[in-house]
This record gives structure tokens, C-alpha cells and sequence, in this order.
């Protein structure tokens, strides 16, 4: 298990995880980096969210759904048995539990009223793992809107589950063949088809990645996650506040969400990747989809294919506040292999009764390893966020188990 950089202070927020600066940058990350015809839709896309956050009326909704349809808040429940053999206290944040099954409700059901909000009629998007697609589809659903969902090829075999959901909910899945089959072609091809439709389209990006304002918009979404644990921690740990808060990182908005509420605490910040995907841990400056940040490259430059048996963390890069939050020493990201993430679910299941999705099994595995060398020293209290629930990840389960 490969950990980059090693601990340091935590620092004062000092504006960390508030607004970007000018022109949508987290230090030199960032920015809106667009094809000309996207420019614009971008720009309106921001003016509107700014306008719209502004709103109470707007937040009113937004809170009413979340409690109504997503079934917020989601609970802090203390993972008992796990703990005494850990010798940490450890407290799961449950995204598992809300309507779909994972935490990108959150997010899309904010993009949703924005779009409708702007009139727009239907919402694109990417997806990898199907739970961004499928919460897409459920919020199209909802609000009257239509909703067209792409996804690579390789991960339509590996999540059949959620495709048929998709469909089911009346979304339209396009299968992408091309490159790696996976998330990143899947995002290339829905920014693309944004191009031809920006007049009556609304495109939802599912993590916190992509042009400005996508970055700092769906972690304001997703900041819900954290604002709640912040309240949960203090009413439920002995020490009030996390000694460390932990999520699994792909794009990385689970974890955007979580740390937002805990940027400005003590608490230690550990982002969890994928080993065959870490942006994080070992990317390298660069430009894509609209944003610069950490990506896995070759030695001319060209993104290079990424690797995870969880589709959702099969990316190549991450987030642009992430990098930044890395940059600052802030947060630590740290990586994990495919066989330590199904043996941390499995461990999870059969100590707690709790399947997770192979994404948040990359954070619990690296909650288990550090406990047991000393990283997480006895009695530390960790939050960890469970992003989504296992059912999807059935399948890859039956083959390896």
C-alpha cells in the first residue's frame, strides 16, 4: 500500500474548501479549460448556480427533497464489533442508505432544480459504477425531465444491475466503445454530445471534476455529507470531532462533501484511491475535461488508462480541489489494491451486517491496515463515509468470493 505525502498539521481553513478563486481555480488547479461552443453554456451554468445558492427559496426545495426523496439525514451508525477488533473507535457515515443506494443523490437532485430552474428539459450524463446514472435517471424521473446516460462499454457488462435501473426509470443509455471503454470515455463522449445541445440540455457531471463552476458546484451539493457528520460527531463521538475523516477517491465528490465539513477542525483528512487510479498519489500535472489537475501520464504527456475493480474509481485523475487540498498538506491520499478492498467488504459484512460498494471498501480497507501498523494510533476515533451499498457490486463478488 503506496502513501503519499506523510502526515502533516492540519491548517487553518484560511478560505480552504470555500468559493475558488477568479476564474474557478483551487491554487493552480482548476480553471475552464472548454471548447470554445461550451464557453458560454459554462458561464450560464454558473451565473445560474451562483443566483440560485443565493436563494433560499432554491435551498428550501433542495433541503425538501433531500428529506422527502433521498431520505436525509443519513445516519452515523458506530461499527461496533469492527472496532474492538481494530482497536479504534470507527464510525460509518451512511451514503448507503439513501434513495438509490449511494451518495450521488445528493448532487443530482441539486443539478436537477438547477436545470429546471434554468429550463432546461433534459439532463446528460457520465457514469461509471451506474450509481451517478441511475440517481440521474431517478431525478429525471421526478422532475419531468429526460435523461440520457453514457457509460463505457466494459462497465455496462460489469454493472448490468444499475444499466437496467437506468432504463427502467425511462433514461436512455448510450453505450461507449471507444478507449478504455470505461469512465473517462464515457465523460469525453457526454461532453462532446453537450457541445450539439447546450440550448435545451443541461449536462450533470457526477463528481467534482470538469469546467468551472462543476468543481466547487457539486461539492456544494455534496457538502450536505459533511455539514450533517459535523453535527452527528459532536452530539455522538467523545472527542466531538473526528480524530481522522476518511472517504474513498475517484473524481472524488464523497469526499469533497465530507471534508468540506471538517476543513476547518482538526481533524486529520485521508482520501482513499484506487492503486490502479491514484491522481492523487501519483499524477502529474495536466488538462482534462475541462479542468487542470493530477492525471496518470506517460512520458509525452497522453492520459494514460487507469485500473479499479470499482467502476467508479476507475479514473484517471482527480478532482482539482483535491490536488490542491494534497498541495496544501491539508489531505492525505493514499491507495489501496483490488484484493484489500474485497477483503475489507467482506470483513465489513460479516463483522457489522453492512455490504458496501467496492468504492467505499478502498477507504475501509485503508481504516483496517492503519490500525494495524500503527498509522491509526489506539483509541483514534475515525469517521469513515460509505459511499454506496454493495448490491451492484454483486456480481464481481460471486466471481471472486
Amino acid at each position: 500500500m503506496r502513501v503519499v505525502p506523510p502526515w502533516r498539521e492540519p491548517v487553518p481553513r484560511d478560505g480552504t474548501m470555500g468559493e475558488p478563486l477568479a476564474r474557478g481555480r483551487f491554487g493552480e488547479y482548476g480553471g475552464r479549460y472548454a471548447p470554445e461552443s461550451l464557453v458560454e453554456a459554462c458561464r450560464q451554468v454558473d451565473e445560474a448556480f451562483r443566483e440560485a445558492w443565493a436563494d433560499p427559496g432554491f435551498r428550501g426545495d433542495l433541503a425538501r427533497l433531500l428529506a422527502v426523496h433521498a431520505g436525509r439525514p443519513t445516519p452515523l451508525t458506530p461499527a461496533r464489533r469492527l472496532s474492538d477488533a481494530l482497536g479504534v473507535e470507527l464510525y460509518l457515515k451512511r451514503e448507503d442508505l439513501t434513495h438509490t443506494g449511494s451518495h450521488k443523490i445528493n448532487n443530482v437532485l441539486g443539478q436537477a432544480l438547477l436545470a429546471a430552474r434554468m429550463g432546461r428539459r433534459r439532463l446528460i450524463a457520465e457514469t461509471g459504477a451506474g450509481q451517478h446514472g441511475v440517481a440521474t435517471a431517478t431525478a429525471a424521473a421526478l422532475l419531468g425531465l429526460e435523461a440520457t446516460v453514457f457509460m463505457g462499454e466494459r462497465d455496462i457488462e460489469r454493472q448490468a444491475l444499475n444499466v437496467f435501473r437506468m432504463r427502467m426509470l425511462g433514461a436512455e443509455v448510450v453505450p461507449v466503445t471507444t478507449g478504455s471503454r470505461t469512465l473517462k470515455d464515457a465523460t469525453s463522449e457526454a461532453m462532446r454530445h453537450w457541445v450539439g445541445a447546450t440550448g435545451d440540455s443541461h449536462y450533470c457531471i457526477g463528481s467534482v471534476v470538469g469546467p468551472d463552476p462543476y468543481p466547487w458546484m457539486v461539492r456544494e451539493f455534496q457538502r450536505v455529507i459533511g455539514d450533517e457528520a459535523r453535527v452527528q460527531c459532536a452530539a455522538e463521538l467523545r472527542t466531538g470531532v473526528p480524530d481522522h475523516v476518511v472517504a474513498c477517491v475517484g473524481g472524488g465528490s464523497n469526499a469533497a462533501g465530507t471534508f468540506a465539513g471538517f476543513a476547518d477542525t482538526s481533524a486529520r483528512l485521508v482520501g482513499v484511491e484506487a492503486e490502479g487510479g491514484a491522481g492523487a498519489a501519483r499524477g502529474r500535472l495536466g488538462v482534462l475535461h475541462g479542468c487542470r489537475s493530477l492525471f496518470l501520464q506517460d512520458g509525452d504527456g497522453q492520459i494514460t488508462q487507469a485500473h479499479s475493480i470499482a467502476a467508479g474509481l476507475d479514473y484517471p485523475g482527480v478532482g482539482p480541489e483535491h490536488a490542491h487540498l494534497r498541495d496544501l498538506g491539508r489531505a492525505r491520499y493514499v491507495t489501496v489494491t483490488d484484493d484489500e478492498a474485497v477483503a475489507a467488504a467482506v470483513r465489513l459484512a460479516r463483522a457489522e451486517g453492512i455490504v458496501p460498494a467496492l468504492e467505499s471498501a478502498h477507504a475501509l480497507a485503508w481504516v483496517i491496515h492503519a490500525a494495524g501498523d500503527g498509522d491509526l494510533p489506539a483509541g483514534s476515533t475515525v469517521l469513515m463515509t460509505l459511499s454506496g451499498r454493495g448490491d451492484k457490486d454483486v456480481s464481481t463478488f460471486k466471481e471472486l468470493l
